[in-house]
């Protein structure tokens, strides 16, 4: 009879928590979607559109690398060119990416561990971000949970078919993204730390046999990436990483809080952890998700000097973070606090991250700058500036007449907008200011108006260029909106020049 009522309970703390993840999911996933399309999002679109093989990806040969694609294009084909559409690819393997979190939580922590790291992942504002983002990071999440999963079984249990599943699922984590090869050396070293302590029945040959294997798998993609690596200064975009930027990708801040707030509940219940309760072996599988990815890029980015140190880059091992805020919470947490616990810290996801004062707004919003455009142009022939936003946009890359379709303006096929399109690069340069000069001297005085349109960085570097033109003086010039970090500039002849 005592049975029956704490299951009972135990399902009214079930249905509550899921009531609650749907909540969440429903504010921090489901609101975002149709909001513009961000500049990697249109990238998405292009290669869904023009194929992987487009001649302008041979200054790129990295984008349209990645198992994503078919993905992309599946739901292009149901859906159309459609922000929702594009995006419920992620939303579905983010969603997967949870169940499976949420198992090897329950499998390495505690049993009922799992809902607690499923809103420890919600606490992670770039997890939310990549689970409705048309890019291909959510379905790195799932694709490597999927393998910490079937490792984890294959090595407790030594069944061939487990290990099949991690074979399969580890060979497509760098078919997913060029960027997650560190994760192999989070699966390698929890392989090697379970066989060195005999916590498996796999023996070393099964174990080599079966990386073997996966290294067999990976062949094609290493010869696909070494030529990438060989030009991959052309395609940075950040400085290399400081120390602080480092340990701030660690998501610290959410294990400390998570562990300090089960310590001060375990004071004010009067409960003590049950250590003994605690796989510890399973420190190395967390911390090797938590922390081998941005310490691998760090290093790479130092060492090569092509920094890759980026956040979408570094969030595949924003999971590792959530379970190892989850086991910081299991070293001062008892058993009939862990739904509790997770209780709390949905409520505080959904009260932090919600937005309640306003929408959730996305930082570029392409869609309503291009229709700023249109609504500015007066005629077909409006010049109409456009700078890439693409660091790959350089000289000789770049040049006045590079075809369109092409990656370098890839947000310019989604978006369309009336006027004439004059391209720029990503950068000045002294083949580019040459370029914008002609114009200022033979194109731009013969308009009453022009418009600068791209990135906010780019379109304000111009800006102040063309502005310095004397052929340019005493034209006025504003901004055309609130775009995120996009942005429209009006140039408009002044009346006052107009005079006789």
């Amino acid at each position: 009879m005592a049975w029956v009522k704490e299951q009972a309970v135990q399902n009214r703390w079930n249905l509550g928590l899921a009531a609650l993840l749907a909540l969440c999911i429903l504010r921090l996933w489901l609101a975002p979607l149709s909001q513009s399309f961000w500049v990697d999002e249109m990238v998405t679109v292009f290669v869904v559109h023009q194929g992987p093989h487009d001649p302008s990806f041979a200054d790129a040969p990295q984008v349209p690398k990645s198992i994503y694609y078919a993905v992309a294009r599946l739901a292009d084909a149901i859906f159309g060119v459609s922000e929702v559409g594009y995006r419920i690819p992620s939303l579905i393997f983010a969603a997967i990416a949870l169940f499976l979190i949420a198992r090897l939580a329950a499998r390495l922590i505690h049993p009922e561990a799992g809902w607690f790291a499923v809103f420890a992942c919600l606490a992670l504002k770039s997890f939310n971000t990549e689970a409705s983002d048309a890019r291909p990071y959510a379905l790195g999440f799932c694709v490597v949970a999927a393998s910490f999963v079937f490792l984890a079984q294959w090595l407790d249990s030594a069944r061939w078919t487990d290990a099949l599943g991690f074979v399969f699922f580890a060979a497509l984590v760098w078919r997913v993204h060029l960027i997650f090869w560190p994760l192999y050396l989070a699966f390698a070293t929890y392989t090697i730390v379970r066989l060195l302590r005999k916590e498996t029945s796999v023996g070393w040959p099964q174990a080599c046999a079966v990386f073997a294997l996966i290294g067999l798998t990976l062949a094609p993609v290493l010869a696909e990436a070494l030529p990438i690596l060989r030009h991959a200064g052309a395609h940075v975009i950040v400085e290399p990483p400081s120390v602080r930027e480092l340990v701030d990708s660690l998501k610290w801040k959410l294990v400390l809080t998570c562990l300090g707030g089960a310590a001060i509940m375990a004071r004010i219940l009067h409960r003590t952890p049950d250590h003994a309760a605690l796989a510890w072996s399973s420190v190395t599988l967390i911390a090797g998700w938590w922390l081998i990815d941005p310490v691998a890029l760090f290093g790479f980015s130092w060492l090569t000097g092509n920094s890759v140190f980026v956040n979408r880059y570094l969030s595949i091992a924003l999971p590792g973070a959530a379970l190892a805020a989850t086991f910081a919470v299991a070293l001062v947490l008892t058993r009939p606090n862990w739904k509790l616990t997770a209780a709390l810290l949905g409520a505080g996801v959904l009260i932090t991250l919600g937005h309640w004062s306003g929408p959730l707004r996305a930082n570029s919003d392409w869609r309503a700058a291009a229709r700023a455009v249109s609504e500015s142009t007066l005629t077909a022939d409006t010049p109409v500036i456009c700078p890439s936003p693409f660091v790959e946009a350089r000289y000789p890359v770049w040049r006045p007449d590079y075809p369109l379709p092409g990656f370098l303006y890839a947000h310019l096929s989604v978006y369309g907008f009336s006027g004439r399109k004059y391209l720029f690069p990503f950068a000045s340069s002294p083949e580019a200011e040459q370029y914008a000069a002609k114009l200022c001297q033979d194109l731009l005085p013969a308009s009453r108006r022009f418009l600068l349109y791209g990135g906010d960085v780019n379109v304000h570097r111009w800006r102040d260029w063309l502005a310095r033109r004397p052929e340019l003086a005493g034209w006025t010039q504003k901004s055309l909106g609130s775009f995120g970090d996009v942005d429209v500039v009006e140039f408009d002849r002044s009346p006052v020049t107009n005079q006789p």
